[in-house]
């Protein structure tokens, strides 16, 4: 038995499915989950010494990979100050200052200790805010393990093959209108029909917890528009896109401005984390200014904002978002020069450090699409992938990452091993 197994039945007997993360589980993909040892740069060592190139990056936190010296070092340096003060510190101010500096729509932010934090206070405020209840969500964007907003999500909740969670009441979910993403006639007609009793729309701008998906053009201006003609308020959750498609995230990607935005992952540079921000005329109406109450113990921390800051200096140096968006480039055009050489049916879309492949004939456009796609085929691939050194995320609904620590060498052996995996397929 090797240690992750072993480890692995340990866990089983201890912690619910042996994770405190359902996708960690491997259910998706079969087989046990290796545990991890050590992660240095782009490499992760397994607890049975194996190294594995890491397109993963802790679900994507790692944009500058692991255990980054400049990072460890500003964390090193905070915790000699301490771990936690309860009162506010400089290092909130700072973060506050970045945010707002490289997020369009942000001129106000509240800090958080998770995503999951976030998009919850930000549909509390939208409701505040609006004096109203119901919330637009599209289903398979996964905006955390929110009450309201756990309803045909994506990412782990698909890969369980249970896109709805018990404990949630019908009453909360009544006042969440899931509909089809990429299809602005359902908006409309939503509208139509509840326009003065929906408080906002809430949206993964590029969605992906179901793998990577593109809004068709005019879309999200259409939501936008929307938004703007039934005074909604129109939330991106920008803690997987924000940071990585650009240094404004997708917002500054397209040019379409939302009232709010949440965030996470990059800016706790390994740390929990999770901000919400917004218009200043809305953020206000949290506590205490406003009647919208939110706080949280370890918000503001500042070992996560230290790291975090140092994360988003390391980005607006130099040209790594040219150096991510080559490397991401070099890796999709090599898969889908190999499929098309070999009429493998695939797609692989990327944008920047981010990109997927689904095992599918058609563009993917919604989540009924990605789910069309062949689950077993991509089952081979991870497992094939991951024989060979490279760890992908163990589910097709997942996005793939790429960190500034990613060196050409293994973007190349990545690439390599990658197209070599479609041909045995």
């Amino acid at each position: 038995m090797t240690i992750s197994n072993d480890l692995f039945t340990r866990a089983q007997e201890l912690i619910p499915g042996g994770v405190n993360s359902p996708v960690r589980a491997f259910r998706s993909v079969g087989g046990a989950p290796f545990f991890t040892k050590k992660a240095e740069g782009a490499t992760l060592t397994t607890a049975d010494d194996k190294e594995l190139i890491d397109f993963v990056c802790t679900w994507g936190p790692a944009i500058h990979g692991h255990n980054h010296p400049v990072i460890r070092d500003a964390i090193a340096e905070a915790l000699n100050n301490g771990t936690s003060f309860g009162t506010p510190n400089p290092y909130e101010v700072e973060m506050a200052e970045l945010i707002i500096k490289m997020v369009p729509s942000v001129e106000k932010v509240r800090m958080v200790n998770s995503g999951t934090e976030a998009t919850m206070t930000a549909i509390r405020l939208a409701r505040g805010y609006t004096k109203r209840n119901k919330i637009i969500k599209f289903a398979g964007c996964y905006h955390g393990h929110v009450d309201s907003l756990l309803i045909a999500a994506g990412s782990g909740a698909l890969t369980l093959g249970k896109p709805d969670s018990a404990g949630i009441p019908e009453k909360l979910a009544e006042e969440t209108i899931v509909l089809p993403f990429n299809d602005l006639s359902k908006v409309e007609e939503a509208f139509s029909n509840f326009g003065d009793q929906i408080a906002g729309i809430i949206l993964e701008p590029f969605p992906a917890n179901v793998g990577l998906i593109f809004p068709t053009d005019g879309y999200l201006q259409g939501l936008r528009d929307l938004c703007t003609k039934h005074g909604s308020v129109l939330i991106f959750d920008e803690v997987m896109t924000g940071f990585r498609v650009s240094a404004g995230g997708v917002q500054e990607h397209v040019g379409i401005t939302p009232d709010i935005t949440t965030l996470g992952k990059i800016i706790g540079g390994g740390l929990p984390v999770g901000a919400l921000g917004g218009k200043a005329e809305i953020m206000d109406h949290l506590a205490p200014l406003g009647p919208v109450y939110q706080a949280g113990t370890l918000s503001g921390n500042p070992l996560a904002m230290a790291a975090g800051i140092a994360s988003l200096k390391l980005l607006l140096e130099g040209d790594a978002y040219s150096r991510l968006d080559k490397m991401g480039k070099q890796i999709a055009s090599a898969i889908a020069s190999t499929a098309s050489e070999i009429g493998l049916p695939l797609q692989v879309p990327q944008v920047g450090s981010m990109f997927c492949v689904y095992f599918s004939e058609k563009r993917v456009d919604t989540l009924d699409d990605a789910t069309a796609t062949d689950t077993d085929r991509f089952n081979k691939y991870f497992h094939t992938c991951l024989e060979k050194g490279v760890y992908l995320p163990p589910s097709k609904y997942e996005a793939n990452f790429i960190s500034t620590a990613h060196e050409q060498g293994a973007i190349d052996r990545a690439s390599e091993i990658l197209c070599e995996t479609l041909r045995e397929l």
